[in-house]
């Protein structure tokens, strides 16, 4: 299950509500049945349910597709639940929200902010964690993944991409994506989004 908090740890539950409570306002907002958004995501309709009851944390699999639908990067759905983003992102502000299921821990550093198209996520992905997304929440999103420790197998438009510490992969991604933890030790990268 995936958890919201900043690096404090200071509210994860009031983060982990305004998250449930901003993915309910998305459905409401394009009038779509808890089945509608269960079509559109392949997420059982009880589950969705659930998550905006905050019954339960979304997976990263899940809040992409979550994403997806509503036509928003994770990052982009992130901000929106967090207060407005400071010119200077402290370290200890910083927004971060775990996967367990995966071992997967995904740091905002610079958070989406009004008239920036770019974004910095700092990923950490346990030994064989294995994360897959149906496609890209926004198609052409730019992405430029550098691992700063660890290999990460990355997979986009068919090709795999196979990284060492220092590597940099660069692209636009079109459809489907993946992420894997190849070594013994956890991977950590850094990740530049920027919108189209």
């Amino acid at each position: 299950m995936g958890s919201v908090g900043s690096g404090a740890e200071s509210e994860p539950a009031a983060l982990d509500t305004r998250l449930a409570g901003r993915l309910a306002e998305l459905r409401t907002e394009r009038r779509w049945s808890l089945e509608d958004l269960a079509g559109r995501t392949g997420a059982s309709r009880s589950t969705l349910s659930r998550l905006e009851r905050v019954e339960l944390s979304p997976t990263a699999v899940l809040l992409g597709r979550l994403c997806a639908a509503y036509g928003l990067t994770m990052s982009q759905l992130l901000a929106e639940v967090e207060s407005e983003p400071p010119l200077v992102v402290r370290a200890g502000r910083q927004e971060v929200w775990r996967d367990e299921s995966v071992g997967f821990t995904r740091r905002s550093v610079s958070p989406p902010h009004p008239g920036l198209r770019g974004e910095l996520v700092e990923g950490v992905l346990g030994p064989g964690g294995d994360i897959a997304y149906d496609g890209p929440p926004v198609a052409g999103l730019e992405q430029h993944i550098w691992v700063l420790e660890g290999v990460l197998e990355v997979t986009e438009g068919g090709r795999v991409h196979e990284l060492a510490s220092g590597d940099c992969l660069r692209f636009r991604l079109w459809g489907r994506s993946r992420f894997r933890c190849l070594g013994l030790e956890p991977v950590r990268y850094a990740l530049l989004i920027v919108l189209p």
